[in-house]
């Protein structure tokens, strides 16, 4: 799985404001902005993006997938250093 086909799987089950994925093939680290996110605490942010991905996550083929969950206030709040 490359970076981009992870980010379009994700971005087709979770509308996004701001979505980044880098990562090696197996380990992979997002960046998430949605609206979806507010109220929610980081577990069930986390919880939302993992439905997302599905049999991707039980079949392996995503090992492992580290995360920055943020609303979009969240996110306008950040310095800019922090959304490098």
């Amino acid at each position: 799985m490359t970076a981009q086909e992870l980010q379009a799987l994700i971005a087709a089950g979770l509308p996004c404001a701001h979505l980044q994925v880098e990562g090696d093939g197996r380990h992979w680290y997002a960046t998430l902005v949605s609206a979806e996110f507010e109220g929610k605490r980081l577990i069930q942010r986390h919880q939302r993006v993992y439905a997302t991905l599905g049999e991707k996550i039980k079949t392996d083929e995503v090992h492992a997938l580290s995360m920055k969950t943020y609303t979009p206030a969240e996110w306008q709040a950040l310095p800019a250093a922090d959304k490098a």
